[in-house]
């Protein structure tokens, strides 16, 4: 069975923004179900895209399935089947050769910078880079299924 390890942080807005970085990647990604597990998510990142069954987090692990499908197809579905869907731009940058996934949050989300590693094992020991902020791994809210259907934006609100 596949699992993902990860940590999930916020980022410090003013010190990404001093950051030099590689050129991000659109993502598109919508949820084919609405807070049921497994979480199926759809995504278009660039120029692939991909079919994904994430269970329940225990921490920072969970169960997850992941297959690439024609891009075509995945706009369709996400076009027809997609209950919710978030928008980001996606970095890729490594520090202490550590991959380090960074997505800029667009729309609804627009204003939320989360960064996040994937780990071989839960207490793997790793060092966050200068724009890291706090960490997020335990609060829901942060999960992109539930930000598609709670945005970021409507939190004050």
């Amino acid at each position: 069975m596949a699992t993902e390890i990860e940590r999930k942080f916020l980022v410090d807005k003013e010190r990404w923004q001093t950051t030099e970085k590689p050129e991000g990647t659109l993502y598109r990604q919508g949820y084919l179900t609405n807070g049921n597990h497994p979480a199926i998510r759809v995504r278009v990142a660039g120029p692939k895209a991909y079919i994904t069954l994430k269970g329940r987090n225990t921490g920072i692990k969970r169960n997850e399935f992941e297959y690439e499908i024609p891009v075509a197809e995945a706009i369709e579905i996400l076009d027809n089947f997609a209950l919710s869907e978030i928008e980001k731009i996606r970095y890729r940058i490594y520090h202490e050769s550590k991959l380090w996934e960074v997505d800029e949050f667009k729309g609804a989300n627009a204003g939320l910078i989360l960064a996040e590693i994937e780990l071989q094992h839960e207490d793997e020991a790793f060092n966050t880079p200068g724009w890291i902020s706090e960490e997020v791994s335990n609060d829901a809210r942060y999960y992109n299924s539930n930000l598609s259907v709670k945005p970021y934006g409507s939190w004050n609100a």
